[in-house]
């Protein structure tokens, strides 16, 4: 028998809730306050952001478009490059114009129309680009972790492959094998046991619970604006609108509505920028709908907004919070890594489903190349520098795919290949 849907709109009962929301929370934590720990800002302003942020977004798409927005990486590289030679303030100006802009692009798609999407990014390379997301992130899993070492020589890397294992199995076998109530909450099961295994070996660190008392305020800082900066930054609203579009995709066929239809794409990527430019004009940084949490949504098949707005919630409480967000940063790499095994590997299925769905056919030369090129851009190590933006990865795939796409329209209404 196949495991219970909870869809979108339907609501749970707090003792579900609860487990359900946090399982959410501990999904997004480790990736969403690195962008901070990089930039050497207070994790509390962006954790704060990002749960006002997924508020707004479930406000805007009208409770039908299941999504927790994070922090983005897709800016670290100009913002990096801002912050070295004019300081954070002026990133987060950048961040601010940035949001803007894709606010103002959501109302030209609210204008004309999503028509376009399949022209510039046709199943082919949607399928391929969806799938990226996912695979991309895979070497994250283990980087610098247990399975990365050498586990004959050194014990406390024996003791990060058990607790990686442990974890791993806990969600793999829970994900298929659960019943009732702990069917629903397969991630969550898996970090406690994860968790417990970890504090067994001696590797839970609890004594700075305290450290910074029990209230904590973030800090909040004011933008500053430079033409250079936000020049720098605004290559980046292709790749985040490329990335929302994905992200809104492989969300549509998980849950099988779709959400470029009903919201609709123009309000949830007025939503996702509008978030990205009001972190901005707090001190926070820019946010992202998160792969992690979609991954829970795959795994779990629970899709409740009422459940993304309590992970929200969680989160605003984490930044007022102090040992509430001390208590998530104990959990140890190697039970994330073992979670987000899974997480991201279904991520990637997701896209090669999307493939499948769409029923490409793979007979036409045209399709071929084109998942087969962007496949190859995003997981060959390929990187293209372009002025203070780096194309690598993910977002060079999107490019890719995007430039080839559109050559292949061209073409196809030149009559110079066939359909």
């Amino acid at each position: 028998m196949s495991k219970r849907i909870i869809q979108v709109e339907e609501k749970v009962s707090p003792s579900l809730l609860i487990p359900l929301s946090v399982q959410h929370t501990f999904a997004m934590f480790g990736a969403s306050v690195l962008v901070p720990i990089i930039f050497n800002i207070d994790p509390g302003i962006v954790l704060l952001m990002n749960g006002i942020g997924t508020l707004l977004f479930i406000l805007v798409g009208k409770g039908k478009a299941p999504a927790y927005l994070g922090s983005s990486f897709a800016f670290l590289g100009p913002a990096s490059t801002i912050i070295a030679s004019q300081g954070f303030q002026y990133a987060q100006g950048a961040f601010v114009t940035t949001g803007l802009l894709g606010c103002l692009l959501a109302f030209i798609i609210y204008k004309f129309g999503t028509d376009w999407i399949d022209i510039v990014l046709p199943p082919a390379a949607m399928g391929a680009v969806v799938a990226l997301i996912g695979f991309e992130l895979a070497g994250t899993t283990i980087a610098g972790g247990a399975i990365g070492a050498n586990i004959m020589t050194d014990t406390r890397t024996i003791e990060s492959v058990i607790i990686f294992l442990v974890t791993l199995s806990t969600a793999v076998i829970g994900s298929v094998a659960f019943k009732g109530f702990f069917a629903t909450i397969p991630i969550l099961t898996a970090i406690i046991v994860g968790y417990i295994t970890a504090f067994f070996f001696g590797m839970v660190d609890t004594s700075n619970l305290m450290a910074n008392g029990f209230f904590t305020i973030p800090h909040f800082s004011a933008p500053k604006f430079s033409l250079d900066a936000s020049l720098a930054m605004l290559p980046v609203l292709l790749v985040i609108t490329s990335e929302h579009i994905s992200h809104q995709v492989v969300t549509s066929n998980i849950i099988g509505r779709d959400l470029l239809k009903d919201p609709g794409l123009h309000r949830t990527i007025f939503a996702d920028d509008f978030s990205t430019a009001l972190s901005g004009m707090v001190g926070g940084v820019p946010t992202t709908t998160y792969g992690e949490n979609i991954g829970v949504m795959a795994i779990t098949g629970v899709y409740s907004v009422q459940v993304i707005a309590g992970a929200a919630i969680i989160s605003i409480l984490m930044a007022f919070v102090g040992p509430l967000a001390a208590l998530i940063k104990t959990i140890p790499g190697d039970v994330i890594g073992g979670v987000t095994f899974l997480l991201y590997g279904m991520i990637g299925t997701s896209g090669i489903r999307l493939l499948v769905d769409s029923k490409v056919d793979y007979s036409k030369s045209s399709n071929l190349i084109l998942t087969s090129v962007v496949f190859v851009a995003g997981l060959s190590g390929l990187s293209i520098k372009l002025g203070q933006i780096e194309l690598k990865g993910m977002v060079l795939a999107s490019v890719v795919a995007c430039v080839i796409s559109l050559i292949f329209y061209g073409l196809k209404k030149a009559k110079l290949i066939s359909e």
